[in-house]
């Protein structure tokens, strides 16, 4: 098929929304409400909730956690896949976001914290306490990790996911993998940023998982997603 067809993009998407993907007041308050309080319009997209949700629920996810809250829009997906059989954990370094986000949650019907934690943080330094929690005994390791947080650290991102995840099965997703790329200089026209980490080089070195890269296309633009299965 000629890529011409990606004119359509748009198109297929609108839909795909209409017919796929439920109208709920919870999700649309989620991203009026967000953008009303200033957040950028970096939010997954209506379809890529969706995928996340039923990739959550396809793999019998019970413990979530999410790297980069925003409004807590993508987090209600995940509350959705896990079917209130478990519980997400959701990292935000800004804490406007986290206040949207807890307000968007509960409006959703979600409720916070016994569903969904909003933690407030720096993830590099939240992360090592997850861990010590799990060493502990305080909390159970995860299986399923969505990363959507600043592109410059998606490796260190990736590597804790793995430590943290439950061993084999569990699901390491990270968002925007091919933006990254792109921005970086790692493929594509724009100069190298030499300080830039490789995220696809080092995680096809890493043997602790299998994995490949998505690319998509959408209302949003050219981008695509890592995932990798913890062996």
């Amino acid at each position: 098929m000629s890529l011409n067809n990606i004119e359509h993009c748009e198109e297929i998407e609108s839909h795909v929304k209409s017919h796929l993907i439920p109208v709920e007041a919870g999700l649309t308050h989620a991203y009026e409400n967000s953008t009303k309080q200033g957040l950028p319009s970096i939010a997954v997209s209506p379809v890529l909730g969706r995928f996340t949700s039923l990739l959550t629920a396809a793999t019998g996810a019970r413990n979530v956690l999410e790297i980069g809250t925003l409004g807590g829009y993508s987090t209600i997906w995940f509350a959705k896949g896990v079917q209130g059989k478990g519980k997400i954990t959701s990292i935000e370094i800004d804490a406007h976001r986290r206040d949207v986000a807890v307000d968007n949650l509960r409006v959703a019907g979600v409720k916070v914290p016994e569903e969904v934690d909003v933690t407030l943080g720096v993830a590099l330094d939240v992360l090592p306490m997850l861990e010590m929690e799990i060493q502990e005994g305080k909390r159970e390791r995860f299986d399923f990790v969505f990363i959507d947080a600043d592109r410059n650290n998606q490796w260190n991102y990736f590597d804790w996911g793995v430590k943290l995840s439950g061993g084999k099965g569990s699901v390491i997703y990270v968002d925007n993998a091919v933006k990254g790329m792109l921005e970086s200089g790692i493929v594509g026209s724009q100069k190298r940023n030499g300080e830039a980490i490789d995220l696809v080089r080092e995680v096809g070195k890493d043997g602790r998982v299998d994995s490949v890269v998505m690319q998509t296309v959408g209302a949003k633009g050219y981008d695509g997603f890592l995932l990798a299965v913890v062996k």
